[in-house]
This record gives structure tokens, C-alpha cells and sequence, in this order.
């Protein structure tokens, strides 16, 4: 593009890829507009079709990455328009970067805590990848009661935001009654909030920003575990 283009946010000129999602739907209203990237804000019925965290995290992402959003919705659909950065320089070397193999556990034991069922399953697919050998449970409490069933894990993977029930810096907290060296990473799709800031000086030994990509959490699990 050589100039700006002025849309959801302002979308400086360069050369970009844009990825395109459309539907057919109903469209959006300016408050549902202004409003669709905040946490918790959602048109559906809770407890049935989400929590309202889905396009936070699409949001966090693109800012992440440097990337830019627009969106246009009227009653014929909607339409986001996600802008990358593209580059012609080459990649750089290969035998730099950190190689998956490096990040491969041995089995140790990992449990996910997670009320999202997607979120727990991903997690277990990668940790799986990872060579480690993981189990979830959906809440806080299911977490202290499957150790005191099951003993200590090698590591817990704690959602911060729970709901209903405790969340991630009390789960930790009450395991830590049973096993006071349990290590624990926290993950979670918002800023460092007072509660991970809490989890922390707790003793989790790292705090994550969902969604995890493979490398960053297999790193993350390494240094934890080390």
C-alpha cells in the first residue's frame, strides 16, 4: 500500500499479506464494533457458546506480531482483514535457531489445568509432540483433587481465569499445601495482572501469554524442569 488506510486502526503504508475472513451473517452494530475485542464481551449466551475470549486473543496475537486488523461489517456479512508485514530478506540461517529436538522431554508428568476444553486439547497435543506425558483436568478444584488421588505431577499448566471455581494463583496455592515443591507454569490470555503477579511471588516459575506457540512452551517447560 502507498499510503495509509484508515479502518478499524489506522494501517500504516508498506507491503503487506493480508489474510481475509468473511461470513454471510447478520453483520455488526457500532457498539458491538467498538466493543468486540474485549475480554469477556460476547453476544452469546454464556456457558453455551463460549466465554467471550476468543477474538481477545485474536487481537493479542496481531498485536504480537506487529500485525494490523480491519474489520467492515454491514447486514450483507463481515469481513477481517488481517495485515502481515511481508519482507524480501531471506530467512536467517536455520542452524540458528532453536530446533524443536532440543525441547523434547522424557516423560516427565504434566497437568493442565484449563476450563476451556480446545485449550486443554491443544495443550495435550503439543505436550505430547514434546515427548512428555500430560493430563487435564477442566477446573481448579478437579486439579487438587487429582493430586491427592494421584500424587504430585512433574509440572502443573495453569490457566489464570477459571469460571466458576478458583483460579490459577489459588489452585496453585492449595496444591502447594500437599506438595510444596510443586513447580507450575502459569498461562493466560491477558497481561500480567495482579493474580499472576501473586502466582508468582508464590512461587509458579513462569507466567506465559496464551496462545503458546510449541517452541515457547517447550522452552519454557525445559527451564522450569532443568
Amino acid at each position: 500500500m502507498d499510503r495509509p488506510v484508515k479502518g478499524y486502526g489506522t494501517i500504516p503504508e508498506g507491503e503487506y499479506t493480508v489474510l481475509t475472513v468473511m461470513d454471510t451473517g447478520p453483520g455488526m452494530n457500532r457498539e458491538t464494533l467498538d466493543r468486540i475485542f474485549e475480554p469477556f464481551y460476547t453476544k452469546k449466551v454464556m456457558g453455551r457458546s463460549g466465554t467471550g475470549l476468543g477474538l481477545t486473543l485474536v487481537w493479542n496475537v496481531i498485536q504480537d506480531h506487529g500485525a494490523y486488523i480491519n474489520i467492515i461489517s454491514n447486514d450483507q456479512g463481515t469481513c477481517f482483514e488481517i495485515y502481515c508485514h511481508t519482507t524480501r530478506e531471506m530467512p536467517a540461517d536455520k542452524a540458528n535457531s532453536l530446533q524443536i529436538n532440543s525441547l523434547y522431554g522424557q516423560g516427565e508428568r504434566v497437568l493442565v489445568v484449563d476450563d476451556v476444553r480446545s485449550q486443554r486439547e491443544i495443550a495435550c497435543q503439543i505436550l505430547e509432540k514434546l515427548g512428555y506425558s500430560p493430563d487435564c483436568v477442566s477446573s481448579g478444584e478437579a486439579a487438587v483433587e487429582y493430586v491427592r488421588k494421584h500424587g504430585g505431577v512433574d509440572l502443573l499448566l495453569l490457566d489464570m481465569i477459571m469460571d466458576p471455581g478458583i483460579n490459577g494463583r489459588e489452585t496453585y496455592d492449595r496444591i502447594k499445601e500437599i506438595y510444596p515443591d510443586q513447580k507450575a507454569i502459569i498461562l493466560s490470555g491477558f497481561a500480567e495482572t495482579d493474580e499472576v503477579k501473586k502466582a508468582l511471588e508464590a512461587g509458579t516459575a513462569k507466567y506465559i501469554k496464551k496462545p503458546a506457540a510449541m517452541k515457547e512452551l517447550g522452552q519454557a517447560i525445559k527451564e522450569v524442569l532443568r
